[in-house]
C-alpha cells in the first residue's frame, strides 16, 4: 500500500464535493485493503474507498483514510462455462468491457457513462435502460468484502448469501469491496437509431417505444417540444459503425465541445439558452450497428451536477408531465436535457428498483450553476410517487425519509450492525442517509 498524499484535498469528478483526508492510500493487493481497514480501526478513524469519484454526493468523503482503488483493477478469473468473470473492485467499466469482449462476453446492460469503477457502480445501483433488464448490481453473483475488523468474507449465492444480497448495493457501508464476480452474457451487437421526436409523441407512444426496443431512453430538451430519443435493438447483424470522423464529430465535437460551449455561454447569458437549445434536435436521424458497450456508453467531457429519481414505471407519464410543468413555472432556462430511462425490478435491499419495474427521471445542470430550487422542486414531485434517489446523485433526503421507501431497510441495518459495529466505514453523510451505526446511537 502506498501513501500517495497526506492532508491533500480530494475532489470528485464533478468538482462539487471535496474533502481533506488524513491520507490518501493506494492499494494494489487485497492485503493492502485489509491493512488500510485495520489501520483505520486501530487509530479510531474511518476509511472510505474511492474508484473514479463519479458520485455527485459526498459518498466517499472522509477526514480519515481515503482508499484509492486506481491500481486495483485486474481481471482475476473467467469461468467460460458459467459465463462469469471475477475482477478486482477498482476496474473501470470501460476496461472491463474491453476485457470481456476479448473473452467473447459482455455486460448485459450498461449506463451511458463507463468511467466508474465496478465497485462504485454496483454499490450505488447504477443502471442503464431496458424494461427487461436489471441494473448492474443485479448481475453480481459473488464478491469479496473486507469488513470492519479486517476480515475478508467471500460471498456467493450459497456462502454468506445474506452478505452478498446486501453488499450488491451497499454504499460502502458494509465494508470495502475487494472482488466482484459478474454474470455476463455472450458478446452482442446493438442496432441503434438516434433521432429527435416531438416529446408529446414520445409520451403518447411510450409503451410501444419501450416494449418494441430492447433499450429505449429519451432526453427532453427543456423549454422546447422536442426530445432526443435512443432506440437500441440486440442483433446478430455485423458491425456497421459510424465512420470515425462522424463519430468524432457527433460525440466529441457536437455533444461535448459544442454542448460545453453552449453551457458556458448559458451560465454567462442565461437568456441565450433557449435559442441554442432549439438547435439541439436539428442533428437529424442517426442509424448504425456496433458492439454493445460502444453503443451503450458515450464520452462525457462536460462536467455537470445531477439528481435522479426512481419511481414506479406506471407513474412516469404523470410525474414527467409535472416536471415539465415545474420547469415552465420556475421560468428557468436549462442547458441540460431531462433524461428518462427504464429498468426491470430486482430484489436487492437498497436497490432503487427493489420490488418494482422502474422509471428513472434525471435532471442536470452545468457545473457551477445553482440547482437547489430546481432539484428540490423535482424531488418534491418524486416524493409523491415514493421516489428513491440514486445513491450516487444529489438529493435532499435523510434516513428518516428514506427508510419507509425500502421494504428491507431493517435487514440492511442489521447487516451493517454486524459487519461494521464500530462505524469504521461511517461518515457524517452516511449517517445522514442511513442513520448512525450502533456505536454512535
Amino acid at each position: 500500500m502506498r501513501v500517495i498524499a497526506t492532508e491533500r484535498p480530494w475532489h470528485n469528478w464533478a468538482g462539487n464535493q471535496a474533502c481533506r483526508p488524513a491520507a490518501i492510500l493506494r492499494a494494489s493487493t487485497e492485503a493492502a485493503l485489509v491493512d488500510a481497514v485495520c489501520r483505520a480501526a486501530d487509530e479510531g478513524r474511518n476509511v472510505r474507498a474511492v474508484g473514479a469519484g463519479h458520485s455527485f454526493t459526498p459518498l466517499v468523503c472522509t477526514d480519515g483514510y481515503l482508499l484509492d482503488l486506481g491500481d486495483y483493477g485486474r481481471v482475476l478469473s473467467h469461468d467460460p462455462e458459467a459465463g462469469t468473470v471475477t475482477v478486482q473492485a477498482g476496474i473501470p467499466l470501460w476496461r472491463l468491457s474491453a476485457e470481456l469482449a476479448e473473452r467473447g462476453l459482455a455486460l448485459e446492460n450498461m449506463g451511458d457513462i463507463a468511467y466508474q469503477s465496478i465497485a462504485g457502480a454496483t454499490s450505488t445501483a447504477t443502471h442503464g435502460t431496458g424494461a427487461r433488464f436489471g441494473n448492474l448490481s443485479s448481475r453480481v453473483v459473488g464478491l469479496g468484502l473486507v469488513t470492519g475488523d479486517g476480515t475478508v468474507i467471500e460471498c456467493s449465492p450459497t456462502v454468506h448469501p445474506d452478505v452478498l444480497d446486501g453488499a450488491r448495493v451497499g454504499l460502502g457501508a458494509l465494508g470495502v469491496l475487494s472482488t466482484v464476480t459478474v454474470q455476463c452474457v455472450p458478446a452482442f451487437n446493438l442496432h441503434a437509431i438516434e433521432e429527435p421526436m416531438r416529446v408529446d409523441d414520445v409520451m403518447a407512444n411510450l409503451d410501444q417505444l419501450v416494449e418494441g426496443n430492447d433499450h429505449f431512453e429519451f432526453f427532453w430538451v427543456p423549454n422546447t417540444g422536442w426530445a432526443l430519443t435512443k432506440r437500441n435493438r440486440r442483433t446478430t447483424d455485423p458491425v456497421a459503425a459510424l465512420p470515425r470522423w462522424r463519430s468524432w464529430r457527433d460525440q466529441v465535437l457536437y455533444d461535448n465541445v459544442g454542448f460545453g460551449l453552449m453551457c458556458r455561454i448559458g451560465r454567462w447569458r442565461n437568456d441565450l439558452i433557449p435559442a441554442v437549445a432549439r438547435r439541439l434536435p436539428s442533428a437529424g436521424r442517426t442509424e448504425y450497428t456496433d458492439v454493445s458497450y460502444k453503443v451503450f456508453a458515450s464520452p462525457r467531457l462536460v462536467h455537470f451536477y445531477e439528481m435522479e429519481y426512481a419511481i414506479p414505471a406506471e407513474a412516469l407519464p404523470e410525474a414527467f408531465g409535472r416536471v415539465r410543468e415545474l420547469v415552465r413555472r420556475l421560468g428557468v432556462n436549462l442547458s441540460f436535457p431531462v433524461e428518462v430511462r427504464m429498468t426491470a425490478a430486482d430484489d436487492i435491499p437498497l436497490s432503487t428498483a427493489y420490488g418494482r419495474d422502474t422509471a428513472y427521471v434525471a435532471v442536470h445542470v452545468y457545473r457551477g450553476t445553482p440547482y437547489d430550487e430546481y432539484f428540490q422542486g423535482v424531488e418534491s414531485v418524486m416524493d409523491d410517487y415514493d421516489g428513491r434517489p440514486h445513491w450516487g446523485k444529489l438529493h435532499f433526503q435523510t434516513a428518516s425519509s428514506l427508510a419507509s421507501r425500502y421494504p428491507r431497510w431493517d435487514e440492511f441495518q442489521a447487516l451493517r450492525a454486524r459487519l461494521d459495529p464500530t462505524g469504521v466505514f461511517t461518515t457524517p453523510y452516511l449517517e445522514r442517509v442511513l442513520g448512525p451505526t450502533p456505536a454512535n446511537r
